[in-house]
């Protein structure tokens, strides 16, 4: 009883000290709860101290012979490049972007030193599909993928995986993962489709600032 007492104080200490770092940028506190990472304990103190949960996620692996062998190929031009432009910036802050600049996300990928890809597939001169990959220590990490509305359930996004995976495969990775809202089932049935299993789920609580 007593061990289990100094834990959740120094959980208590540990949280406080996060909360004071976040509020030196003005910004609300948010915790990633993830099982077998963080403690369970750390979930019921969050609630306690009025942290809201939100964003449940879903992280899903796949072999990246497997995503090659499930391919289908629709026939439509893909386009890769080892760094952004502004058209594939464009199609995922359509979908993504939340209307404020775009600064923040030019800089955080900029800083991505590892092997990167940027895959968009083409509607004539038009992308409206894309994804990147970044390779690190064999396993390919699948982000930003993004269909614009009027383009959906074409194959397009099958399209990206598929470029993707085939850009991996010629760099040796021979895994790919990828993180997708656990609420979204059209993404879901796609990437199950497409080899990927789910690995685990976790979520997000943010405290609201006054």
């Amino acid at each position: 009883m007593r061990c289990g007492a100094v834990r959740y104080r120094l959980l208590v200490r540990a949280v406080s000290a996060v909360e004071r770092f976040y509020a030196g940028f003005g910004r609300a506190t948010t915790f990633q709860l993830t099982p077998g990472v963080c403690p369970v304990e750390l979930d019921v103190l969050l609630a306690e101290r009025g942290y809201y949960r939100h964003t449940p996620m879903s992280l899903w692996a796949a072999s990246v012979g497997d995503v090659r062998a499930r391919a289908r190929s629709s026939g439509a031009e893909t386009r890769l490049t080892e760094s952004p432009t502004g058209a594939w910036f464009d199609v995922w802050r359509a979908v993504h972007g939340d209307g404020g600049g775009c600064r923040p996300e030019w800089e955080m990928l900029a800083r991505v030193e590892r092997p990167s890809a940027y895959v968009g597939v083409l509607d004539g001169d038009e992308l409206v599909a894309v994804g990147r990959a970044v390779v690190d220590g064999g396993w390919a990490g699948v982000f930003g993928m993004a269909t614009l509305p009027r383009a959906r359930g074409r194959g397009a996004a099958r399209e990206v995986l598929r470029s993707l995976a085939d850009w991996a495969s010629d760099l040796g990775a021979e895994g790919m993962y990828l993180q997708v809202d656990g609420g979204n089932s059209p993404a879901l049935r796609l990437y199950e489709s497409m080899g990927f299993s789910e690995v685990c789920r976790y979520h997000y609580r943010s405290e609201v600032l006054s």
